[in-house]
This record gives C-alpha cells, sequence and structure tokens, in this order.
C-alpha cells in the first residue's frame, strides 16, 4: 500500500481527504453512511459567537454543473457547541478541524479563545470568505490588511495549527493569501464558493431568497486550481484546495498543482460515501503509477510548453 499520509505544518493526516465545512455539517452526521475515521480529517461547519438562524429559504438551489447556497452560516454558537456538539466528536479517530466565522475582528478572537483549548480540537479554520452574510465574511476576506488582522488576532488566542479560508472573488487572491501568512497562518484553504445566482423565468424570482449566493460543484474547480496554483507559487506554507473535487482524479489535480490535502464539499451531498470512495481510488492510482508517497505528487506540475 502507497503511504497517503500528509503533512500540514504540525498537523499530521493519515490521507488529504478532509470534508469541506458546510458540507459535513457538525462533524458525525455521516456516520451512518460510512466509518468517518478513515479520512484524513473532517472540518465542522462555521461556529460563531452567538447563535445564528441563517438567511431565509430558499437558500439551496442546484444548478447544471453544481450547487447554489446562502445558508447564511447558521448554527448553534459557541457555548452549545462547546456543551453538546464537540463531545459527539470524542470517539473519532481522526483529525478534527474546527472552522470559526465573526462579525468583528475581536469576535474570531473570543470564539477561538473559548475553543482552542478543548482536546478534540486540533486545528482551526477561519472563515473570513463567506459570500452569505452581511457583516464580515466576504467583506473581511476581500481586504488584505484586515484579514491580516484577523489572523493576528486569533495567533494570539491560539497555539494550534491555524489555517485561513481564502475566497475566489477577489482581484488579487495572492496579496490576501499572503497577508494571511504574515499575520501567522499555518496555512491556507483555497478557494471558497464564488459569487452566483439564478433566476426562475416563471415567476422571474431569483432561485435563492436572498439573491444571490455561492456557486460551488464541478464549474468552480477549473477556477479553484488556477487560484491554489497562484497561491502555491508565492506562499511558504502548506494549502488546502477545495472546488470541484468530485473523483480521485480531481484530487490528483490539485495536488499537481501545489495543494497538500483538499476538502471535498458538494460530492457529499450528492453521493455520502463519495469521500471513502475518492480514498479507495487514491490508493489504487498510486499503486498503478509506482508512487510510494502521496506527498511525491504535490507541487510536481510541469509548466512551458504543452505537448
Amino acid at each position: 500500500m502507497s503511504d497517503l499520509s500528509v503533512q500540514l505544518g504540525t498537523l499530521r493526516l493519515k490521507n488529504p481527504i478532509l470534508t469541506a465545512s458546510g458540507t459535513f455539517g457538525y462533524g458525525t452526521e455521516y456516520g451512518e453512511y460510512y466509518n468517518i475515521n478513515l479520512l484524513g480529517g473532517i472540518v465542522t461547519k462555521t461556529i460563531t459567537l452567538l447563535p445564528r438562524e441563517g438567511n431565509p429559504t430558499p437558500r439551496l438551489a442546484e444548478t447544471p454543473c453544481g450547487m447554489l447556497n446562502s445558508i447564511g452560516l447558521a448554527n448553534v454558537g459557541v457555548d452549545r457547541f462547546l456543551r453538546e456538539k464537540l463531545p459527539e466528536l470524542e470517539m473519532l479517530d481522526t483529525t478534527v478541524i474546527v472552522n470559526v466565522a465573526g462579525n468583528t475582528v475581536e469576535e474570531y478572537g473570543e470564539v477561538v479563545e473559548k475553543i482552542q483549548e478543548h482536546r478534540r480540537v486540533d486545528a482551526i479554520e477561519l472563515n473570513v470568505s463567506c459570500p452569505n452574510v452581511k457583516q464580515g465574511g466576504l467583506t473581511f476576506g476581500t481586504d488584505a490588511e484586515t484579514t491580516k488582522k484577523i489572523v493576528a488576532r486569533v495567533r494570539q488566542a491560539t497555539k494550534k495549527p491555524l489555517f485561513v479560508k481564502l475566497t475566489p472573488n477577489v482581484t488579487h487572491i495572492v496579496s490576501v493569501a499572503l497577508a494571511a501568512v504574515e499575520g501567522g497562518a499555518d496555512g491556507l484553504s483555497l478557494i471558497n464558493t464564488v459569487l452566483g445566482m439564478g433566476v426562475n423565468i416563471e415567476t422571474k424570482q431569483p432561485l435563492l431568497a436572498r439573491g444571490i449566493g455561492g456557486l460551488s460543484g464541478p464549474a468552480i474547480k477549473p477556477i479553484a486550481l488556477a487560484k491554489v496554483w497562484q497561491v502555491a507559487r508565492a506562499v511558504s506554507v502548506p494549502i488546502i484546495g477545495i472546488g470541484g473535487i468530485m473523483t480521485w482524479r480531481d484530487v490528483v489535480e490539485f495536488l499537481i498543482v501545489g495543494a497538500t490535502a483538499v476538502e471535498v464539499g458538494t460530492l457529499s451531498f450528492v453521493e455520502p460515501e463519495g469521500p471513502v470512495k475518492i480514498l479507495t481510488g487514491l490508493q489504487q492510482y498510486c499503486l498503478e503509477k509506482g508512487i510510494t508517497k502521496i506527498t511525491d505528487l504535490v507541487g510536481t506540475l510541469k509548466e512551458g510548453s504543452v505537448e
């Protein structure tokens, strides 16, 4: 068997397959479909300081090549998360990354201060890039200086591995990536969803109550690959690739352009067992190609003329 383990700074994963925030609940909901411990890790849905009901419905809509969502970071809030949800993750034998957001720079710090000492929290992912909230979210992630301030504030609050989830909805993603690293990020996750919209031509109303939302799924994979490639050439920290991963082939592409691990999102809605099927395919690919360590694939893109 090939060695599928990867290293994200000080964080070691048994394999490069994580689940994406917002697509895997609080971390145990998919346990009825397969053994979650087979995964490299899970990323919880975004946790905020206070409970959030999220945006009005409808807030999900299928597209021919993916999905639109405008959930609005609905969650139970950090106190209830600590009291009810985190204890349920104690049984897991895999990495747990908690995704965090706030309406202000200080709120990010407050949430992390509350969760960072819990033994089941292996790492933290900062959501500075959600397009579906009025305060914070995308506004933070499109400004390099604000991103740096958030990361620096959280860095003061914890020594746990810290990843920053970036938005593709910017002109220069590299500048935001560099700011996050300067602020103290141990790694970067990219990309979050792409701004999108759908319209019902019979009612002339948007498919989502909020109008616009985040597009995910196969449609955004080429965008995600390009952003990962751009950022990987500019930073020295590990990258978690996200966007349109539906098969093991997609994972290989992300690794080749510079990601060390990936997060699988929309696939879990379409095929709950998809992430573990990807693992099987990835192992088979490595065996067929004589790859003894999956990390040997990372950043191996051959640039220049295309044959």
